[in-house]
């Protein structure tokens, strides 16, 4: 896998950032504006309203409901005008469930960058996405940047992220996600780490570890451009172990600002390979101290 002849700059021009009006939403949004300021995207802001008529209740009550509805949600979009009144922004604010509403706007509107927050969920022994971000990871073809529950909010969002992590799996085919890693680092200036794990290596690896070590970095610098190092510093490092822990470590260690994966459905395609499975995108997301990247074969 060679990703440095077919590495492009990569272009957003319309950002999405989805709010609940909520502390994880605050958290991202910084992050939204960030993005779209600096590749002079088209910010839409979508907020989803509840149904202004709920067929459970007394039709008595539906004109009033309605009114309260409305007068809510002019509240809302005045405070989201506000909010982003440096930019040139749509502000969506339909009504329905956004787990249905948001794949049909990222097509409608050609989304090519989601953002959004999410608190989480605590689980007995570990933690998880909340329901929306499961959504959005399971059916979102685009990018989503996910800011999780335990990422930093006094990271200096509005220079960019200084220090990135690439974290990939091998194929025949090249990520989309090496690129956008390489193009952020570059347009931010960012250092840019990118690594491997290696999971239950076979004892014969075990006896040629330096070996295989070379060969996966190896893999790792073939991705990256020959002038990049002319722009930004680049480290390439092989963990052994279960990927989302080597990725959380790795992370750690060098205190990034951004985790870039690649990630492909649970049940698997050709080629899958190429990009980490959903479950371990969850659990990068749901520790990292830093947003998430992910991109969808």
């Amino acid at each position: 896998m060679n990703a440095t002849a077919t590495r492009t700059q990569i272009e957003l021009k319309n950002v999405l950032f989805a709010t609940d009006f909520s502390e994880a939403a605050a958290a991202a949004m910084p992050y939204a504006k960030t993005i779209a300021k600096t590749y002079g995207a088209h910010l839409f802001v979508l907020h989803v309203m509840s149904p202004a008529v709920d067929p459970m209740t007394s039709p008595e009550i539906w004109a009033s409901t309605g009114e309260a509805n409305r007068m809510q949600a002019e509240r809302y979009r005045t405070e989201l005008s506000e909010q982003f009144a440096e930019f040139h922004s749509d502000i969506l604010m339909p009504e329905g469930d956004i787990r249905a509403l948001l794949p049909q706007i990222v097509s409608e509107k050609k989304i090519d960058l989601v953002v959004i927050g999410t608190r989480g969920r605590s689980g007995v022994k570990k933690f998880f996405l909340g329901s929306v971000a499961e959504e959005v990871f399971r059916q979102i073809s685009c990018p989503v940047l996910t800011v999780g529950p335990h990422a930093s909010t006094s990271l200096d969002v509005d220079g960019g992220p200084r220090r990135i992590l690439y974290a990939t799996n091998f194929s025949e085919q090249s990520g989309l996600a090496a690129s956008f890693a390489v193009s952020l680092a570059e347009e931010f200036q960012a250092n840019l780490t990118l690594t491997h794990c290696v999971a239950d290596p076979a004892v014969g690896d075990l006896v040629n570890k330096t070996q295989l070590e070379d060969h996966f970095r190896a893999q790792l610098r073939s991705l990256v451009p020959a002038e990049a190092e002319s722009w930004c510093k680049v480290e390439y490092v092989v963990k052994e172990g279960e990927a989302a822990e080597g990725i959380l470590e790795a992370a750690r260690e060098r205190n990034v600002n951004l985790i870039v994966l690649g990630v492909h459905p649970e049940s698997g395609f050709p080629g899958a390979s190429t990009h980490l499975p959903m479950a371990t995108a969850h659990k990068v997301v749901s520790h990292a101290h830093c947003p998430v990247l992910t991109i969808r074969h």
